[in-house]
């Protein structure tokens, strides 16, 4: 019986993650306004490190035209681009 109760518990945790995900959607983050701390949070395989080189690089290079321009930054490659498409916005900064 407690294998029993606790297979339902997990089920109904379960279905009601699946009903709060596209209820909150994808996160997502401007590259030419998010500070490190947001880039870091919002994209998948970029810490804190990488973050910093992105605000470093629009910093002294100016805004992004186009996501595929991350690629640019050191320590950023193609992988990390296409994973995070759906994450990454690129409008002007305010």
């Amino acid at each position: 019986m407690r294998k029993l109760t606790a297979l339902a518990a997990l089920v109904l945790a379960l279905t009601q993650a699946t009903w709060a995900w596209p209820a909150e959607g994808l996160m997502k983050v401007n590259i030419n306004s998010g500070d490190a701390a947001t880039i870091a949070e919002v994209l998948d395989g970029v810490g804190m490190a990488k973050a910093k080189a992105i605000v470093a690089y629009r910093e002294a290079n100016g805004p992004f035209e186009d996501a595929s321009e991350l690629i640019k930054v050191r320590g950023i490659g193609e992988r990390t681009v296409s994973v995070n498409m759906e994450r990454i916005e690129v409008e002007a900064a305010p």
